[in-house]
């Protein structure tokens, strides 16, 4: 099944969010529109959530992982320069501490990217799991400020807090927009949209994924970060 990276179209520029090969618009058609997260529900919690902005204009989701490193999509990190953050809000649009990111380290071959911070962060930083922490047949949760619905142009819809959906893990070797590694889930109360990209996945109380694709029904796609805990050591120290 082919699934579309999750895009937002803003001021005449293309940003490539949560999707899958072949690389697409966010923009979605308007019939067959469901009150899908497309779903879910609002989040509780997520000190460690991290709204991405681009030239000041919401994009992407993502974690802090650490006082001076933002884990998120790659397709994101390519969005672009100028990046800022929101961080430890559940409300994109006040709280938290907003820092702008300074550097973008891409890796290769993979929908996973580390931006390092101009300033240390005081936060509660996201817990990095490991290959044990993720299974198929697994319910897991994902996070994202990402379209509420199949809206046409899913910057229209994007969530002002931070949601959460469950989903079905079906793989942990599936590929993410780049061919990486990718966890595979089937949506339960909710799946990913435009927006979502950069979000985490958590599992077993850890982050065990990064959205990547999404075809807004059924399935999406978690770049698999603990298939690259070596490289997000080697950059940023976690």
């Amino acid at each position: 099944m082919k699934l579309a990276r999750l895009g937002l179209a803003l001021a005449g520029m293309t940003l490539a969010l949560v999707g899958a090969t072949p690389l697409a618009s966010a923009s979605e058609p308007t019939g067959g529109a469901t009150p899908m997260i497309i779903g879910g529900q609002n989040a509780t919690s997520g000190p460690w959530a991290a709204r991405m902005f681009v030239g000041g204009r919401q994009t992407c989701s993502a974690t802090i992982i650490a006082p001076t490193w933002i884990l998120t999509a790659r397709h994101c990190a390519d969005a672009g320069t100028g990046y800022s953050f929101r961080v430890g809000s559940l409300d994109q649009t006040t709280g938290g501490t907003m820092v702008n990111g300074t550097q973008a380290t891409r890796h290769p071959s993979a929908d996973i990217a580390l931006i390092k911070l101009a300033n240390s962060v005081q936060a509660t930083y996201s817990p990095l799991g490991t290959t044990a922490d993720v299974r198929t047949g697994q319910t897991v949760q994902v996070y994202g400020w990402g379209a509420t619905s199949r809206c046409g142009s899913e910057i229209n819809c994007q969530s002002r807090y931070l949601k959460v959906a469950n989903v079905s893990v079906t793989s942990v070797n599936s590929r993410d927009a780049y061919s990486g590694i990718a966890v595979q889930a089937r949506r339960g109360d909710g799946i990913t949209a435009g927006g979502d990209s950069g979000g985490p996945m958590f599992a077993s109380g850890r982050q065990v994924g990064v959205a990547s694709t999404s075809d807004r029904q059924t399935v999406t796609n978690y770049t698999n970060i603990t298939r690259y805990r070596d490289w997000i050591q080697q950059v940023a120290g976690v």
